[in-house]
């Protein structure tokens, strides 16, 4: 399956070669006619270009010099039957590219490709399926750069109807479009096609091509899980396994699985969980409890958690718990609080 970049370089050879065999054409076409003028009507150069010139654009001026020859009267119609086939061949061809769009898809895949190489710290999402729509609707309400990488004809068209998004048409098991997609730069990789044996392919992949990269990947069997973890996905996420969990809970917890998503799912501006990195943290804070930082008192927020150096999660902890820059903590508060503490935390006054 050509890449986005091989379509793009594919088109731009079929346009030149037709625009190559255009101007051929018509300068043997006026080669022709000049000749031909010349040697049958016993023309000068200039008289038999003009002729040709005329003949060949249907404009009808006047027969120069004398009268047509039967031969030359036959020439003539050769010349106009010949010009007319090789101009509506290059017409035709030239029309082709325009009107069926496709002219319009390729200057848009040029300009997407140009915007892609740009890119840093991105997110590629691999399948534009129900899972990978979800995900970069979500990236892309938080303001998070993405790349679509898809093979399927119908969903790049699909894709296209959305000036916003970036994608590349090509198979993300293949490293020269994981490469055009910026794999070296990215800072995460959704896997979300629905066979697992390609995740395992997409993860495989990408984790050789890129070993700090956050890999998380759909899966649909349980078996495919470990098989996903030993390929180097740093999560699995089971659709339906997460689907089945959420309706049991709706059952016998239904105002918790409410609450949770009201914080998580439903984009409130009065509460969100939002995860806080503690590397900006100020240097009077390095060593400090988290009593001491006064979050409540200060910013409104609250801390419900934290991850201890990357490794260990403490759920609701203790406010005598000492802090490192190695910390990430887990907050909840309107968007304004967050902010605060953000703010709070990185200064040194």
């Amino acid at each position: 399956m050509p890449t986005s970049s091989q379509q793009y370089n594919k088109f731009q050879a079929v346009s030149s070669r037709t625009l190559k065999v255009g101007i051929a054409l018509l300068l043997s076409i006026l080669s022709f006619g000049t000749a031909g003028y010349y040697y049958i009507e016993d023309l000068t150069l200039l008289e038999s270009l003009y002729m040709t010139v005329i003949t060949v654009s249907t404009v009808g001026f006047k027969h120069v010099g004398h009268e047509p020859t039967e031969t030359g009267m036959l020439f003539t119609i050769i010349l106009i039957i010949f010009s007319l086939g090789s101009l509506a061949y290059v017409g035709s061809n030239m029309a082709r590219f325009i009107f069926d769009g496709e002219l319009a898809n390729y200057i848009k895949t040029y300009r997407v490709d140009k915007k892609i190489a740009k890119l840093k710290d991105h997110v590629i999402i691999v399948g534009y399926g129900r899972n990978g729509e979800q995900a970069a609707m979500e990236l892309e309400e938080n303001n998070v750069e993405f790349v679509i990488l898809d093979k399927r004809d119908n969903v790049i068209s699909r894709i296209r109807q959305n000036p916003n998004l970036l994608y590349i048409k090509g198979d993300a098991t293949h490293e020269e479009t994981l490469e055009q997609a910026g794999i070296h730069r990215a800072k995460a990789l959704i896997a979300t096609t629905p066979t697992d044996a390609d995740n395992v392919f997409v993860v495989l992949t990408a984790r050789s091509m890129n070993p700090g990269l956050t890999v998380i990947s759909r899966a649909s069997e349980l078996e495919s899980q470990m098989k996903l973890k030993r390929a180097g996905a740093t999560n699995v996420i089971m659709p339906e396994r997460i689907g089945g969990q959420r309706m049991a809970k709706l059952v016998h917890q239904p105002d918790v699985v409410e609450f949770i998503e009201y914080i998580l799912l439903q984009k409130s501006q009065d509460v969100t969980l939002e995860e806080v990195s503690c590397k900006n943290l100020a240097q009077r804070f390095v060593g400090k409890s988290i009593a001491e930082l006064k979050v409540r008192e200060t910013t409104g927020a609250n801390i419900i958690g934290i991850k201890i150096s990357g490794a260990r999660y403490v759920f609701n902890p203790d406010p005598q718990m000492i802090l490192s820059r190695n910390d990430q903590l887990f907050v909840l508060g309107n968007p304004t609080q967050i902010k605060r503490l953000k703010e709070v935390m990185a200064s040194e006054g």
